[in-house]
């Protein structure tokens, strides 16, 4: 006998509440709804209503024709987005963001969320959270989408009783000024053919200019590998420096974005790339309304057609700094690193060749093109070549973006850019490439900081932020900041790094460090994690043990 089942009423699962589902439809319009999309969507329900929940990630979900899983893995992975159960409160409407990574909590972090946590009312959510990309004004916060440094208690409760939630706005270089000095001159060059695409491809090689978010290939030749590639190609540029102490991106950004853009289109124009997106750190919320509001000029103006430009936001995780990662979270997954082989240059975004850039490395391109390769290779110091974009904090008077020499040292970039030590502070030690950089004592300030000069020590030079320490602090208290950065920052695929930044960060809360138990667990991290999060979050274990071992015996 055949048994007929009889149809379901509803569809399996979590059932849509047609207010939500309404009030979906009305938020998104007739805006895309392709998975691509779907972060840019949770931003948008995240900031009219405050938080995601449960009925309208149901209902995104189903105007977006994905699972719900699928939806509420993604909202949760990212730490920006509050995600708020069935039967749970949604959060307060106000959250203020205390920054607690190292030079904010240099700068007394710590104390300032006590404080504000005690002071502001019930309507206020107070939250330590990682670096906001202001560690040259420490102590930064956030106050909604207004994020500013030099924060005291005053500060954030007049700004919080003010309703100053949203960023302020920017006026950086606009695109008549850029255009009034010469600027896109060069792109025009190029596409009218005055310029010859070997001849870039040649002078961006014989500059030296290699990838400044912390990688270092070399700029030409990564051009000339993604070019070699069958098309169609696209471009992602990494504009997310979650790293603690880097900042230069952001300081570059507000000034002058259109020397990064023009850059960005010559890139494209001599790769054959026909689309860009741009991941732009969460934080950097006025860079991104300004930046928005150029690439509009820039679209109405550009006398050729240029490739499509994709602004994209990021949510909060400082993985989404390694290129695959970032390039999942474009696609609107969660930020996992890839595995590799394949490499991004072959198959990338949307399985495409993919040049992946760091924001400064592009920002360079229109100088290095205009003075020459001889000009750029020139400028290094003590045998090496080019300039660098230094974000320097801590224990300096004049804290900030430095423009020097690749190869000046620590000694040399305190003394002739940053005004030298505070007062009452004597340098005691420093983190060359932030908190994956490692760390080193002042008797070594005279290592030349570039690439391939400090991995003989343990460190790395990363994207070149700087963070300064004096005789007031120590190397382990700084080492444990980086290492629960790094625990909380964990993307959670790999056991090596998801575990070993937990028990790592456990351990050295200890008087006295088990120093062969630590190494142990360092070897077996930059061993076995996918990706350099893991890698490289045991340097600054390593770096204490070798040079600061009087702290933690």
């Amino acid at each position: 006998m055949r048994v007929v089942r009889k149809a379901r009423p509803v569809q399996k699962g979590r059932s849509v509440d047609p207010v939500a589902r309404a009030e979906i439809a009305a938020l998104l319009g007739d805006a895309p709804r392709r998975q691509q999309d779907l972060i840019e969507h949770l931003h948008r329900i995240q900031d009219r209503y405050g938080a995601l929940s449960a009925a309208h990630l149901a209902g995104l979900a189903e105007s977006m024709k994905l699972s719900q899983a699928e939806v509420f893995e993604v909202a949760t992975f990212y730490h920006h987005f509050d995600v708020v159960k069935e039967g749970e409160t949604a959060p307060p409407p106000m959250t203020v963001r205390v920054c607690e990574t190292l030079s904010c909590q240099l700068a007394g972090a710590v104390g300032l969320l006590e404080r504000l946590t005690s002071t502001l009312g019930n309507n206020v959510r107070v939250v330590a959270a990682p670096c906001l990309g202001r560690c040259e004004q420490a102590p930064a916060v956030c106050v909604g989408q207004n994020a500013f440094g030099g924060a005291t208690v005053e500060r954030v409760v007049a700004a919080v009783n003010a309703g100053l939630v949203e960023a302020a706005s920017l006026s950086p270089i606009d695109l008549a000024a850029c255009r009034a000095a010469g600027g896109y001159e060069l792109w025009a060059d190029c596409m009218s053919g005055k310029r010859d695409v070997e001849d870039v491809l040649s002078t961006m090689e014989d500059a030296g200019l290699r990838g400044l978010g912390g990688a270092g290939f070399p700029a030409g030749r990564k051009w000339r590998i993604v070019k070699a590639e069958r098309g169609p190609r696209h471009m992602a540029v990494n504009i997310d420096e979650g790293e603690p102490g880097t900042f230069k991106d952001r300081v570059h950004l507000e000034r002058d974005p259109h020397r990064f853009l023009e850059g960005m289109l010559i890139a494209a124009w001599a790769v054959g790339i026909d689309r860009i997106w741009i991941y732009l750190r969460d934080e950097y919320h006025a860079c991104r309304h300004a930046l928005e509001r150029e690439i509009a000029a820039l679209k109405e103006f550009a006398p050729w057609p240029l490739p499509e430009i994709h602004l994209r936001r990021g949510a909060g995780a400082y993985i989404c700094g390694e290129e695959s990662a970032m390039i999942e979270s474009i696609e609107g997954k969660r930020g996992m690193p890839r595995l590799r082989p394949p490499y991004v240059a072959q198959v990338g975004l949307f399985g495409r060749p993919t040049l992946e850039h760091n924001f400064e490395t592009l920002f360079w391109v229109r100088e290095i093109l205009d003075k020459g390769a001889a000009w750029f290779a020139s400028q290094g110091r003590h045998g090496r070549k080019g300039l660098r974009s230094f974000s320097v904090s801590g224990r300096v008077k004049k804290p900030g973006m430095h423009v020097a020499p690749a190869g000046i040292t620590l000694r040399e970039l305190i003394e002739e850019h940053c005004g030298g030590m505070c007062d009452g502070h004597e340098l005691y030690a420093y983190l060359p490439g932030g908190a994956s950089g490692g760390i080193l004592p002042a008797s070594m300030a005279d290592i030349p900081l570039d690439f391939d000069t400090l991995q003989p020590h343990g460190c790395f030079i990363g994207s070149a932020a700087v963070i300064v320490l004096s005789q007031h602090d120590r190397a382990r208290d700084a080492a444990l900041n980086m290492m629960r950065f790094f625990e909380d920052e964990s993307c959670g695929q790999c056991t090596p790094c998801r575990v070993g930044t937990a028990k790592a960060g456990r351990l050295m809360t200890e008087t006295v460090w088990d120093r062969a138990l630590l190494e142990e667990l360092s070897q077996a991290m930059a061993d076995a994690s996918i990706c350099g999060l893991g890698q490289a979050a045991p340097n600054s274990i390593r770096c204490v043990a070798k040079h600061f071992a009087h702290e933690i015996s």
